[in-house]
């Protein structure tokens, strides 16, 4: 008796039928294959990846950004003041801060000053209350200790260096070139000439303001120095009254009257073109 294996059907699947491709015929009645859709604007750039310019990433291009950089008003201010300081003509008076102390003899100044700094708020009420609690400690019929002698220190402000130099006890005047006003100092410089003070005019008021300890000043001055700094003060006051107190020509000179570099080249282009005409007659 024999057994037959009965294998069943295969089952059919349903394939979907391709699209028919779209042809369309021109004018001369020749096929034109259909365009390719185009993609949508949003898909394009959605699908890039955003650029990073930090460490380990892409190199930023170089470009001048300066352009749109929102600076303060302060900055637009001094800027532009500095500009007209340039085209504008500017009298000896005013023009006489823009000649400051070359660098090595400004080094070996502040050098100086800051040997000779004012004691800071803290330390002197330390000091005072120290001297408070030994006048009370002592008995009633014994005399309070004698103050010793003020050590030297550097004066600061308008008002305090003015009366010190009309005093004629000032060794040497130190001041800002860039005071604003510039009319608080404006007559310190005539006023050392005629008391015969040497003065110097550095840079800036903020580096004067370190010296004694303030964010800016406008003026110190040195009313004396230890035996050992003689001969660093000697030198100093030696090229200040050769630079600023017995520099006549330097106190009559003018400033400004620059002009801008556009002007320059069209200046240059006005007179390269009458030169021509000129030829040419």
């Amino acid at each position: 008796m024999s057994t037959k294996k009965t294998v069943a059907p295969a089952k059919t699947v349903a394939t979907k039928p391709a699209a028919p491709k779209v042809v369309k015929k021109a004018a001369g009645g020749k096929a034109v294959a259909a365009k390719k859709p185009r993609a949508r604007f949003d898909a394009i750039y959605t699908l890039n990846k955003k650029r990073v310019f930090g460490t380990g990433h892409g190199v930023a291009p170089k470009r001048d950004v300066t352009y749109f950089t929102k600076w303060p008003r302060y900055v637009l201010i001094q800027r532009r003041r500095r500009v007209l300081m340039r085209r504008f003509k500017v009298p000896p008076t005013i023009n006489q801060f823009t000649r400051v102390l070359d660098k090595n003899t400004a080094t070996s100044l502040f050098k100086l000053l800051d040997k000779y700094r004012p004691e800071e708020a803290a330390a002197k009420k330390a000091r005072l209350s120290k001297i408070a609690q030994e006048r009370a400690a002592a008995p009633k019929g014994e005399k309070p200790q004698a103050p010793k002698e003020k050590a030297h220190v550097v004066r600061h402000g308008v008002d305090m260096v003015t009366r010190l130099v009309e005093k004629k006890k000032v060794k040497l005047v130190v001041i800002a070139h860039d005071v604003d006003p510039v009319e608080l100092v404006i007559s310190l410089p005539a006023l050392c000439r005629r008391m015969d003070v040497p003065y110097v005019i550095v840079k800036s008021k903020s580096r004067l303001g370190q010296v004694v300890n303030l964010k800016k000043t406008s003026v110190v001055a040195i009313t004396g120095v230890n035996q050992g700094d003689q001969h660093d003060l000697s030198l100093l006051v030696e090229s200040a009254k050769n630079m600023y107190n017995n520099n006549v020509e330097h106190r009559k000179e003018w400033g400004g009257c620059q002009v801008s570099s556009k002007s320059k080249i069209r200046m240059a282009k006005r007179l390269k073109e009458k030169n021509l005409s000129n030829v040419k007659k």
